[in-house]
């Protein structure tokens, strides 16, 4: 793809991004939900005042400002955020989330120097790092995450055909986002454990 082209599919990728969390938003604070039919409009409209410049002495689109500030998400945080909009999405399974913690959690120091070791050199097509990508999809598949198979799938055709500009495979896989996003998760299952044991502990108390 020519510059100008990625340049414009980013803004669409971020532009659908951000009404997709403005939405998930408005759904969080909706008692009845938001039916799939009102989710697709909101997309629609909300895509296209983040993609087009508003004026008022602002240059660029607002998606352009927020893609400056946060950069290109990896496309399996894009499509994990637009299939949360889908009618009976599949959500991400426990042992997923702590999968992505744990990478996460090793990842970025040893990618910021904490050793020797960079895994981000591993993303410049090292076949091994592949072969551990696609064993990954395929314990999302017998795990019953048929989504997550798909996503990394996509990810990887992504990849190959240099969506964005980076040409990292781990750019396409994970991003900060994603990594708080699981590590919140994994925190806050442990917390709601936590608290359904000292619930039933205390309901099942002698006395």
């Amino acid at each position: 793809m020519t510059n100008n082209l990625m340049q414009t599919v980013a803004l669409v990728e971020m532009s659908i991004t951000c009404s997709a969390l403005l939405i998930l938003l408005l759904q969080a604070f909706a008692r009845n939900g938001i039916p799939f039919s009102i989710k697709a409009l909101l997309v629609l409209i909300f895509a296209n005042l983040f993609f087009w410049p508003l004026g008022m002495s602002m240059e660029l689109p607002l998606s352009a400002y927020v893609r400056g500030v946060s950069g290109d998400l990896s496309i399996v945080s894009t499509l994990l955020l637009w299939s949360a909009l889908l009618p009976n999405h599949q959500a991400t399974p426990t042992p997923i989330k702590w999968c992505i913690a744990i990478v996460a959690i090793i990842f970025y120091p040893f990618a910021l120097g904490v050793s020797m070791f960079d895994p981000y050199a591993l993303g410049y097509g090292s076949i091994a790092f592949l072969i551990g990508v696609l064993i990954f999809a395929l314990i999302c598949g017998l795990a019953g995450w048929t989504k997550g198979v798909w996503i990394i799938g996509i990810a990887i055709i992504a990849w190959s055909f240099h969506w964005h500009e980076s040409s990292n495979l781990w750019d396409y896989l994970l991003d900060p986002a994603l990594a708080i996003w699981a590590l919140f998760a994994v925190w806050n299952g442990m917390r709601k454990q936590r608290k359904e044991k000292a619930r039933s502990g205390y309901l099942f108390r002698p006395g």
